[in-house]
């Protein structure tokens, strides 16, 4: 998460989702990342059926911002917000959050209690004018929510559905001559070559297809529920085609493609890049290692007509290269991840960084 947010260039980092989203865990868990010592700031509390209380992180102190209330509609909540705690003693306490030492401050939650008083709604805008703010927003359909979410400079998540709606396409359709015969069933650590991409990419997209010229790969796929397209067509930009045309990707917001003889590519590099393109959308975002750029790539949704069509024999770095002032880069963790296998030397040397890594 950290690794996508960092690569975004964005300036404050956002956590939103419903009530028991884990919102406030996860924002626990960055800010130990964000500032070992603790960061300035407030955390929220509540008590069911008792009220809510609003604490300052840097000396202990807080105030309740919010008493149960019978009467009030809802099944959930029915707390009547103080508007005078938050206007003084919470205003007060981000004001000092915006003095204290460091580059951070955080903000546990931010939700419909809060947008009860207009002057601790402007000490938040204050305080992310002049920290970098890691916050937790309740989503719902409230303007100042809204407004925190939509930021130009915030990077937000949405724990409800963090890698939106995103395709992938595994490419499998590589005739392996300088290999000798098809390396993606070649053994690897007691499993096939392909067996790899297959789990770094599992769990994170909304549809996910398998393109390939091997029966015996489509049935691998096929046995483990994954998607296939069996195809004798004989150019890359047919696989980029058919990958395409099977996830039917009118309503996904991108769509990664990913080499399938990538074998040490991490998950966690797959979700950090597709975390990227769901929580900031526009650009094409590929990864890279020390200047050299790599796969997986993935294309936004406005590239999708130009890979409908590309060049005969030509795959999507075509239009990455015609639209080069719109890709951004994810780092990887190690040139290792963007090692692909096309000879028997290049298996046996991963090989040994697997034994070495054990």
């Amino acid at each position: 998460m950290l690794r996508s947010f960092r690569s975004s260039g964005k300036r404050h980092l956002i956590l939103t989702g419903d009530r028991g989203s884990g919102k406030s865990t996860l924002l626990r868990a960055l800010a130990r990342s964000l500032g070992p010592a603790g960061l300035p700031g407030v955390t929220t509390r509540a008590e069911k059926q008792k009220g809510v209380w609003l604490k300052e992180n840097l000396t202990g102190l807080s105030v309740q911002i919010g008493r149960f209330d019978p009467d009030l509609p809802g099944p959930e909540d029915r707390m009547r917000p103080d508007p005078d705690a938050l206007a003084g003693f919470g205003a007060a306490a981000l004001e000092r959050a915006g003095r204290a030492p460091g580059a951070w401050a955080a903000v546990d939650e931010i939700g419909c209690l809060e947008t009860s008083s207009p002057a601790y709604c402007g000490t938040i805008r204050a305080l992310l004018d002049r920290k970098q703010v890691l916050a937790a927003v309740r989503r719902q359909d409230q303007p100042f929510l809204q407004e925190i979410c939509r930021r130009p400079d915030a990077f937000c998540i949405d724990l409800g559905e963090p890698f939106g709606r995103q395709g992938c396409v595994i490419m499998a359709s590589g005739l392996g001559v300088r290999f000798g015969g098809n390396k993606l069933l070649a053994d690897l650590g007691d499993k096939p070559l392909i067996q790899y991409i297959l789990e770094a990419t599992g769990g994170t997209f909304a549809r996910r297809v398998v393109v390939t010229r091997h029966p015996e790969v489509a049935a691998l796929c096929r046995a483990q529920g994954i998607e296939v397209v069996l195809h004798s067509q004989p150019w890359r930009s047919d696989t980029v085609r058919l990958g395409m045309e099977a996830l039917q990707a009118d309503d996904l917001q991108g769509v990664m493609f990913c080499p399938a003889d990538q074998p040490l590519l991490e998950q966690d590099t797959v979700k950090a890049l597709a975390l990227w393109g769901a929580c900031v959308p526009g650009d094409i975002r590929r990864t890279v290692w020390q200047g050299k750029p790599g796969a997986p790539v993935l294309f936004p949704a406005w590239t999708f007509g130009e890979l409908l069509h590309l060049p005969q024999g030509k795959g999507g770095g075509v239009v990455a290269k015609a639209h080069s002032d719109r890709v951004d880069f994810l780092e990887a963790g190690s040139a290792a991840e963007l090692a692909d296998v096309d000879r028997p030397e290049d298996l046996e040397a991963i090989r040994q960084l697997l034994n070495r890594s054990k």
